[in-house]
This record gives C-alpha cells, structure tokens and sequence, in this order.
C-alpha cells in the first residue's frame, strides 16, 4: 500500500470512528471541554472544544454549525476549523453589542478548562458540486466559508472568496486565507477603506456551473438575493444568523395529529407547534426556537407545512416530509407528525 493510500485509510478509519461515536450520543448532546480561546479580530474570540476524556468527536462537513449551551441560553455557531481534525472543534463568538447572553457569556465569563453542552453536528448550509464557486463573506459569516474555501481547494476546483468587514481589524481568518489562496482568489473589502462589497456588479450576470454562497449581516444576504433573482434555480446558497423577520405573518388555527404518541392537538394561532407539543408532555429537541437552527425539524406524515424557518433555500419551501415546528404553521387544516 502506497503512502497516499494509507493516509486514505487511516481518514476513512477515524470517519467510521468518529460516525460510530455520533450515532451512540444521547441526543445528539455532549459536555466537552474549552481547551482554548484566542482573539482572532476585534471583538472575536475563537475556541477550540475537545473531549474531556480525549476522545474523537463526530463527524462534519463544511457548513456545520453545533450548539453551545451558555448559561441560561443556547446559541449557534458555525464550525471554523478542518473537517479531518476528530479531535477538536473550533468556532469564532463575535462579542454582539446587544447580546442576549451568549456572546457577552463567551467573552466575559467563559474560560478555558470549563465545560459546556454541545449538540449537533447539523449541516443546513451543505457545499453542493460545481464546476466553480463565488463565496461571499460579510463580518463573522466567514466562519462557515472558511471551511468551505478549505474543501473546494483540496478538491481543486477554481473559486473566488469576497469578504468583507468594518475594518481590517474586524476580520477574522484572513491569515488563514492568504495561506490558501492564490492571486485573484481573496478579495479584502474593509467598509471603512473601500465600501462595502458591490453586490449587483459582482452578479451582474448569470455564470454557467458557478455556484454561489454567502454568509453574513441580513442586509449582505438580501443584496445578494435580489442580485441572483434571474440566476438558475440552485445557484445560490445563503445562511443566516438571524432569523427572517415573522411578525406580519398571520398564524390560523391549526389540528395536530400526533402519530406515534396518539396525541390529539388544536393548536391556536398564538401557540407555536413546538409549544402546542411540550405543553401536551412530548419532549422536542430544539435550540434556538426561532427557525435558525434546525434542531426541531419533525417528519410530516400528511398535510402541507408553511416553512418559515430561515435555513431552507427557495427549493425546499415545497418539502412536505419536515418542518421546523418552533416557528412553520400549515396550509391544510390539519398536520400529522412523526412523534
């Protein structure tokens, strides 16, 4: 066996491990440990998560985000670091000027060596094939494409990386990019030196086989989206940090059929599903409870969900099988769900 092929192995041998060890977590939830937090950029921190006991943590692909259980909350954060690395989990906590807890937690209580909950890995930002890519970054959104940017490169696909941030200072990662990139491949877009990126020149006009991901403030995202309006189905995909905004919605009435739990449930149009289901005694995993995260996401047996999550791309606002019951209603009268 050659020397390449042994390296594939021994990847393919810690996978199988670390998948084993994913499929044995209770819940998807582990307490691991804070072997590190480094300043990264202002008002960044960057921590490294292992297991106490030293053992291999699951699986991920770039896109991941997990959980963090910080004090009385729990928020999420992209996975930064490389996929093959079993050993560690690396995320990047931008300290938010109007936290509601978790980044403020982070950087002025947590410290290295203390342990917290960890749930996930979960991947709704998942990097598709193409022929090439456009990976536009806004502030702490880097931290998903980092990971991204790290893959298509091994893979040797050409791609482009435009990112931007308050100020130099403000931007995390951008050693990290000058090692992977070659000429033409980063673009720096510091708003207090240059403006901010020119989103409808950079899409001016549809790219055969490009795909496009971005990440970042809602503003960034919803620039892009307009910009890519006439570009092919499929061609963009996009994360949020924040949830869209749901409060002109209106939210009818709805019956919940629960089929494995034989539950009954009306639900009113000022009860979320997920609260209609934990006030009836059935236990739903769920993090963030505004439609970010995922975590709540139940089968649909029958009738039709009106996802208002923000993690589901325009191709999947048709997808009958799940929905995200902290914040999607129905449009059918009626919904039976897998719990």
């Amino acid at each position: 066996m050659n020397p390449t092929s042994v390296d594939r192995h021994q990847d393919l041998l810690v996978d199988s491990l670390a998948d084993t060890l994913e499929d044995t977590l209770e819940d998807g939830v582990m307490d691991l440990a804070v072997h590190s937090m480094t300043a990264a950029a202002d008002g960044v921190l960057v921590l490294e998560l292992v297991d106490p006991e030293g053992g291999l943590l699951p699986s991920w692909t770039p896109g991941a985000h997990i959980d963090l259980g910080l004090a009385d909350t729990v928020r999420q954060y992209s996975l930064c670091g490389d996929p093959r690395d079993h050993d560690r989990y690396r995320v990047a906590v931008l300290r938010e000027e109007r936290s509601r807890g978790g980044s403020s937690y982070v950087h002025e209580e947590l410290r290295p060596g203390e342990v917290v909950e960890v749930g996930g890995p979960r991947n709704h930002f998942t990097l598709q094939p193409a022929e090439q890519y456009l990976f536009i970054a806004g502030g702490i959104g880097i931290t998903p494409i980092l990971a991204m940017v790290r893959e298509v490169r091994a893979s040797g696909s050409p791609w482009r990386l435009v990112y931007g941030g308050r100020s130099r200072a403000s931007m995390t990662f951008v050693a990290e990019l000058a090692e992977l990139a070659g000429d033409g491949d980063v673009r720096l877009q510091p708003q207090d030196e240059l403006g901010p990126i020119d989103v409808a020149s950079l899409l001016a006009d549809p790219v055969p086989g490009l795909a496009v991901y971005c990440c970042g403030p809602t503003g960034l995202i919803e620039a892009v989206e307009s910009a890519c309006a006439d570009w092919p189905d499929g061609a963009l995909h996009t994360e949020r940090f924040v949830a869209k905004d749901l409060s002109g919605l209106v939210s009818a009435p709805v019956a919940v059929h629960c089929a494995r739990s034989g539950l009954d449930l009306q639900v009113p149009g000022s009860t979320t599903i997920l609260d209609a289901l934990e006030d009836a005694g059935l236990s739903v995993a769920n993090a963030c409870r505004d439609g970010v995260c995922g975590s709540c996401d139940l089968a649909v047996l029958d009738g039709v969900p009106d996802h208002r999550d923000s993690y589901r791309s325009p191709q999947e606002q048709d997808d009958t099988g799940a929905m995200a019951v902290c914040v999607s209603r129905a449009k059918t009268p009626s919904l039976v769900l897998d719990i």
